[in-house]
């Protein structure tokens, strides 16, 4: 998967990233804790001032496609794309 490819995504995933957590009923901390990252760093990925890594996406992406109500949010957003899925399936 191209770097340009990962950028469309993680940027559509920050885009959603309020409505995703609020969907979930997590707090900022909850959600970093499941995702294994500081408060801080939910916070200023959220307000933009911080950029958001493949491996914060990837633990996100997995957070939020294990829940119900996120899933469905996930292919409406396309913060994943069939050609991850299929490099996702490979691993």
């Amino acid at each position: 998967m191209n770097d340009n490819i990962k950028n469309i995504l993680i940027g559509r995933m920050v885009e959603n990233l309020t409505v995703l957590r609020a969907k979930l009923g997590v707090t900022q901390a909850e959600l970093a804790e499941l995702a294994g990252i500081s408060r801080q760093t939910i916070l200023a990925v959220e307000k933009q001032q911080r950029g958001m890594t493949w491996n914060m996406y990837l633990a996100l992406l997995y957070i939020f496609t294990a829940n119900p109500g996120t899933a469905p949010l996930i292919e409406l957003f396309q913060i994943r794309t069939d050609e991850l899925n299929d490099v996702l399936k490979k691993h």
